[in-house]
């Protein structure tokens, strides 16, 4: 029989790793596909710091589509305009009541767009400001003052905004701080090594919170 290595790859794939995490697609314009390199090297850093086992092929899912049921985590971040139909906003709010996780990460410029986004989706709720013991930030690595600085942008502290659903974090918001600029390839924004460590271990923290229990 002819060894056939991409049929290798792919059962390989199936068995040592068991977890899988999703870029969220919108509409409206806003950069949603930034960050590249972002989710693969906090994925590699994750995998090799506290043994998840995250797939390193990162997926690409809708709002409004069924797959999004299939990701714990689903990171979301750009630059620019944002827009979620009723169709969106339906699937999405049944995937974050349902156990599902949202991080929006704010790549400078997308705060005035999703906060009215983010009202329609959950127009009971608010975002909480998450204090510095919230256990996301103490998970594996210590932050003892909170969501860490990445990227100056406006200079305004780093803050880490929640919404919860009976006393569960569903929706994770990250702003003024920039993560997803940290966890790409060191080349790209030249961040020195304790900048990006800063960002890794933070992301690491995030995804301990969502996939060890």
């Amino acid at each position: 029989m002819k060894f056939n290595l991409n049929l290798f790859l792919i059962l390989f794939a199936s068995f040592a790793f068991s977890q899988n995490i999703a870029v969220l697609k919108y509409n409206g314009g806003g950069d949603w596909y930034s960050n590249p390199t972002a989710l693969p090297n906090l994925v590699k850093f994750s995998n090799a710091q506290i043994n998840t086992k995250i797939s390193p092929q990162i997926a690409e899912v809708k709002a409004s589509s069924p797959e999004l049921f299939s990701f714990p985590y689903v990171y979301m971040t750009g630059h620019g305009n944002v827009f979620f139909s009723p169709e969106d906003i339906k699937n999405l709010r049944l995937y974050l009541k349902s156990g599902g996780f949202l991080h929006i990460d704010d790549n400078y410029g997308l705060d005035q767009y999703i906060r009215p986004e983010l009202k329609k989706l959950f127009p009971d709720k608010t975002l909480e400001l998450l204090p510095a013991n919230h256990p996301i930030f103490n998970r594996v690595f210590n932050f003892p003052n909170g969501l860490p600085k990445i990227h100056e942008h406006d200079g305004k502290p780093p803050q880490a905004y929640g919404i919860f659903e009976d006393s569960r974090l569903i929706l994770l918001y990250t702003h003024e701080s920039d993560l997803g600029n940290g966890w790409e390839d060191q080349a790209i924004h030249n961040d020195p090594e304790e900048v990006r460590l800063k960002a890794l271990k933070m992301g690491t923290n995030i995804l301990h919170y969502i996939f060890v229990k």
